[in-house]
């Protein structure tokens, strides 16, 4: 098995460390049988919005992005999964 970092709006996490609890599950058993789940379907997957197209800089972007990389990911992802809870 390979270590692997993954990148959780702080709600997204919340309510998976919840349910992880309410199945006697760890948050990395819940996490690794959902990806089961969803590599078993059919459906398109969504594009990572880190990578899409409406996550460009106009400019040099922020002086310390290198230094803050996470808080800045995590924002992004925050606001896309906002995005997507409104849809």
């Amino acid at each position: 098995m390979k270590r692997t970092t993954v990148m959780l709006p702080s709600r997204l996490r919340a309510r998976a460390e919840r349910r992880a609890r309410r199945l006697g599950v760890s948050l990395a058993e819940l996490i690794r049988n959902s990806l089961e789940r969803q590599l078993r379907d059919d459906k398109p997957q969504r594009r990572d919005p880190v990578f899409a197209d409406h996550f460009v800089f106009n400019d040099n972007g922020p002086p310390d992005v290198s230094a803050n990389v996470d808080k800045y990911l995590g924002e992004i992802a925050d606001e896309e999964y906002r995005r997507e809870q409104r849809r």
